[in-house]
């Protein structure tokens, strides 16, 4: 046992040694070199991921552990809408990974600090120091998460937003995919001081190949609200990392709208070290043939009468697979826990595919946790119900395909923008169907 552990850490490192060789660790100020450098430190112990690795048993790494990433076309959207296109919002576009100033707005906005890593890397002290690299550290124990230390310590841009008070308008980060052969890495940052509340929208397909983290530290009674969609650009490779540490009495609320991509994996660890903290993470996929799509969630009890809600649908057909993997775990002292955990997939054929390990891990005893994952097919009553009302069947398909993925888009408090993604998720529905 011992010498094939052994043997698979050195292909892991040999990997890993073939990727670095098309990287160079960034120059920059004392702050950030010595964060990138921690990173490098526990990347190079590590290795990059393989298939053996427990949670990446259900996802091949090969694309994203790859020197260069396959190329990926980019999408004719059209006259489409860009998603939150009528939002009163501050935009920060990034062109395959790079800042594009002409395209963005003014980075001013009351009560909010935003800065970009690219400049703010260059002192040699910066607020971010405490929290970038840090909450990305706090995940890799128990749970090893190579591409995300890989991002920490290659990263050259991103968003570094501090929020004193309740911002204004939403702070929206937009991803463009220009170049079939982009291989990107972002790393953002968002620090909420006590009291203060702040809405971020992330949307588009950003690169060929994306590694993007955003680390959150949520201090007491902030609230943060985190709506994504990820971009439908068919051909693309993502993996993403989000890394949480929330205070006493603080919100955490994320939704995922995914359509497309041939890989996705989205990771995300929160960490609850304050009372009374609430944290709810959400996600809808849907997905058509050479599709893959992997929710990775790590969330830790570590303080008394803190809530957490997991809901993740996932919608497959052609030969699409899903694959969610939810824990949560209750450390000693974190009594009153209230946890759920919710994973449902609608296979619309005999193609698709879900895998999923849900799991509780628990060390106090007033707690009241759960977690349920299933999978099935359309509800033939409820289409013969439609049909017999004069809907015809790809409609009546689709209405039921939106009422299953309803429960996950509640998660979103501001109702204008669950009205967007029902929206969104009604024109991937009819794009479908032709």
């Amino acid at each position: 046992m011992a010498v094939a552990k052994e043997k698979l850490l050195a292909r892991k490192r040999d990997a890993l040694a073939e990727r670095l060789g098309a990287l160079t660790l960034p120059e920059g100020g004392a702050w950030i070199t010595e964060a990138r450098k921690s990173a490098l430190g526990r990347l190079e112990a590590m290795g990059l991921p393989a298939p053996r690795d427990e949670y990446w048993r259900f996802t091949k790494p090969d694309l994203l552990n790859a020197p260069k990433p396959a190329p990926a076309a980019v999408f004719d959207h059209g006259d489409e809408m860009p998603v939150f296109g009528e939002v009163d919002r501050i935009k920060i576009v990034f062109v395959d990974g790079v800042f594009d100033a002409a395209q963005s707005d003014d980075l001013t906005l009351a009560g909010v600090e935003i800065d970009r890593l690219a400049e703010a890397a260059k002192a040699d002290i910066h607020w971010a120091k405490g929290v970038f690299g840090t909450v990305e550290l706090a995940s890799q124990t128990p749970v090893e998460r190579p591409l995300a230390a890989l991002n920490t310590a290659f990263a050259t841009d991103g968003v570094l937003i501090r929020v004193t008070g309740k911002a204004a308008k939403p702070i929206s980060l937009i991803y463009k995919h220009e170049d079939d052969c982009s291989d990107a890495i972002l790393h953002n940052v968002v620090k909420l001081e006590p009291g203060a509340e702040l809405t971020l929208l992330e949307n588009g397909p950003a690169a060929a190949r994306f590694n993007k983290c955003l680390e959150v530290d949520i201090a007491d009674g902030a609230r943060f609200h985190h709506i994504r969609a990820q971009g439908r650009d068919h051909e693309r490779q993502a993996v993403t990392g989000m890394f949480v540490r929330q205070g006493a009495e603080s919100l955490f609320k994320s939704f995922t709208l995914t359509a497309n991509g041939r890989l996705t994996r989205n990771e995300s660890f929160i960490e609850m070290k304050g009372a009374n903290a609430s944290a709810h993470i959400a996600g809808a996929a849907l997905g058509h043939g050479d599709f893959h799509h992997d929710d990775t969630v790590f969330i830790t009890h570590d303080a008394e009468n803190c809530e957490s809600r997991q809901v993740f649908k996932k919608v497959l057909q052609k030969g699409a697979v899903g694959a969610f993997q939810g824990k949560i775990l209750v450390k000693r002292g974190a009594q009153k826990t209230d946890g759920y955990q919710k994973s449902q997939s609608l296979l619309l054929d005999d193609e698709a595919q879900f895998l999923a390990k849900p799991e509780l891990e628990i060390y106090a005893d007033d707690v009241a946790c759960s977690h349920g994952s299933t999978s099935g097919a359309i509800d033939e009553d409820m289409l013969f119900y439609l049909r017999a009302r004069g809907v015809d069947k790809g409609t009546a398909m689709d209405l039921l395909v939106i009422a299953f993925v309803a429960e996950a888009i509640e998660e979103i408090e501001d109702e204008s923008f669950r009205e967007e993604i029902t929206e969104r998720l009604e024109s991937w529905l009819l794009r479908r169907r032709g």
